[in-house]
């Protein structure tokens, strides 16, 4: 077995996801959303609401608009190496791509009682205003309190999928229950909320398409039986760093993950199995389908 050759050594690109979830009589679902068959990265695959973290996204004034200082935003991130405005901007980017791609928006009143409006703010996002500028005009405080780190993954130097590198903070959240979650019909076009083995079962039957950060994901949050137990198990450890390790073997592409034996992190960071197999267009355990769930 040998490595894969790198296709592109860029320097992946902060970026931030928040995994969005609400309890359901079954146990918790998650919010997906199809990227646009057209899309430059990743087209027509199901995601969670997510992207690249803006310049503008660490200069939001913490007094001002965010529920925490920069330094306690830093210190549940644990990372060392981020400074303090780039560690808020990550919670910030997360939850304004909430906002644009999916119309959710985690935030607060400053004004006791005050509405909430998030489809005001979307719409005035999708005009062209700063986010800063939005909450500002709305008197409403981002929520940062609600995200908790969940995990840090990075995209490998030969991916299989997309042709850009990312360097992706994953956050989870319960979503707002009096708001409704809607696609944006541009960047994406498609909504739904799945069960975690629910939108594994439409992967492996191809209704759906997914990436592997996502399957990884979705196997670890089909462990948990509520909302309440995926916030506490991740506000109960470090965000794990995930950099995916590919090889090709025998003409198949396989994905390593922190605890493989091919992977030079001994320590694993996900339950579940530890690589996965590319063959027919799908991600799969070498022993099958239900290994993600063993």
């Amino acid at each position: 077995m040998q490595p894969a050759a790198p296709v592109d050594s860029e320097t992946p690109r902060a970026a931030a996801t928040v995994v969005l979830l609400r309890d359901a009589a079954a146990g918790p679902e998650v919010l997906l959303l199809r990227r646009h068959a057209k899309a430059s990265n990743m087209a027509g695959v199901y995601v969670f609401p997510g992207g690249k973290l803006d310049a503008d996204d660490a200069t939001l004034n913490p007094a001002a608009h965010l529920d925490q200082p920069h330094a306690a935003l830093h210190e549940r991130l644990n990372e060392p190496d981020t400074d303090h405005p780039t560690a808020a901007g990550l919670y910030v980017a997360a939850l304004r791509e909430a906002l644009e791609e999916c119309g959710l928006l985690l935030a607060e009143p400053m004004v006791s009682d005050a509405p909430v409006d998030a489809l005001r703010a979307r719409a005035m996002l999708r005009e062209g205003q700063p986010f800063a500028q939005v909450l500002a005009a709305l008197q409403l405080r981002l929520q940062t309190r609600q995200l908790a780190p969940w995990s840090r993954w990075i995209t490998p130097l030969a991916p299989t999928m997309g042709t850009r590198r990312f360097d992706t903070r994953f956050f989870v959240a319960q979503a707002p229950a009096d708001q409704t979650a809607r696609h944006d019909d541009e960047e994406t076009t498609d909504s739904v909320w799945l069960a975690p083995r629910t939108a594994l079962e439409q992967y492996r039957d191809g209704r759906i398409d997914l990436a592997p950060p996502q399957i990884m994901s979705l196997a670890h949050l089909a462990r948990h039986a509520s909302v309440a137990s995926v916030l506490a198990a991740a506000r109960s450890q470090r965000p794990p760093l995930i950099l995916p390790e590919p090889f090709d073997h025998e003409g198949v592409r396989v994905i390593c993950y922190p605890g493989d034996a091919m992977h030079p992190v001994r320590e694993r960071a996900l339950p579940g199995p530890t690589r996965l197999h590319y063959r027919e267009r799908r991600f799969t355990p070498e022993q099958g389908f239900d290994a993600l769930f063993d």
